[in-house]
């Protein structure tokens, strides 16, 4: 993620001062350096109710100023929950106070008097910093929406899916890579005629009676050999001596390291037990 030489120089900056003459100069040597969207106040009263409004990209603020300092205005930006980030360089001739005003919330300083290299150097360096911070947060607002919207997709889609099966077959299944069935959704348990156990128990499935054999032994070759498989009929004798036949059709699944996970697939009843 980068930025246009543009995209700086047209950054907003606030610079706050009781003295003209700091303002003037500061100002100066902005425009001077290709800044385009500086504003001013003298008054700390009115910092907060500013950025409000127009969320400066920088706040270039002396520390000095009478009826409320610099710490009680970064206190005050303190309160626009809108902005996580506090865009506030201050400006100070007391050694000491350069430490408070980082523990206090800002985010560089610069020394008075001014040495005008080191202070473009260091708004410089703020404004990329503060507008590549701006410019991932709107990025990860933007995914953020677009993993909503996906998912939503994915769910309504998944519906449509499960809808789809339901008209068009009479039971969706799954099973893992042994063919233990881990999912069984419609009236299969009651078509086939077999329990639950024997349906998610692969030794119990084999010892259940009436089954084709030579039937199930093709489908199985087939699951064996990890093969799609689509319309497969089988058919099973119940107990009273009625033939069911049933058509199936499935595919492998396989995770991301193509390694086989198992089947799915849809089924339905050929004929109506008689």
């Amino acid at each position: 993620m980068t930025l246009a030489e543009t995209e700086i120089l047209n950054a907003s900056i606030l610079i706050v001062d009781d003295q003209a003459v700091n303002v003037d100069l500061l100002e100066q040597m902005l425009r001077e350096a290709g800044y385009t969207r500086i504003a001013s106040t003298r008054d700390p009263h009115e910092v907060c109710a500013l950025h409000r409004k127009n969320r400066y990209d920088l706040i270039l603020l002396d520390l000095q100023m009478p009826g409320m300092d610099g710490f009680q205005v970064i206190e005050s930006l303190k309160t626009n929950d809108a902005d996580s980030y506090l865009p506030v360089l201050v400006i100070t001739a007391q050694p000491g106070h350069k430490l408070r005003a980082l523990q206090a919330g800002a985010k560089d300083f610069v020394s008075k008097p001014f040495d005008l290299v080191e202070v473009r150097t260091r708004i410089h360096n703020m404004l990329e910093v503060r507008l590549l911070h701006r410019k991932l947060e709107n990025y990860n607002r933007e995914l953020e929406q677009a993993v909503k919207e996906r998912t939503a997709e994915l769910r309504e889609s998944e519906a449509r899916y499960r809808s789809l099966t339901e008209l068009a077959s009479d039971w969706y299944w799954e099973q893992d890579a042994v063919g233990k069935f881990t999912k069984v959704s419609g009236p299969v348990l009651e078509m086939l005629g077999i329990r639950v156990d024997a349906l998610t128990d692969g030794a119990n499935a084999d010892r259940v009676e009436g089954w084709n054999e030579q039937e199930r032994e093709k489908l199985r070759a087939i699951i064996e050999s990890r093969m799609p498989f689509v319309d497969f009929v089988f058919s099973r004798v119940t107990a009273d001596g009625s033939v069911r036949r049933f058509q199936v059709s499935g595919e492998p699944m396989f995770d991301r390291a193509c390694r086989f996970i198992g089947y799915r697939g849809i089924g339905m009843a050929l004929s109506p037990r008689t």
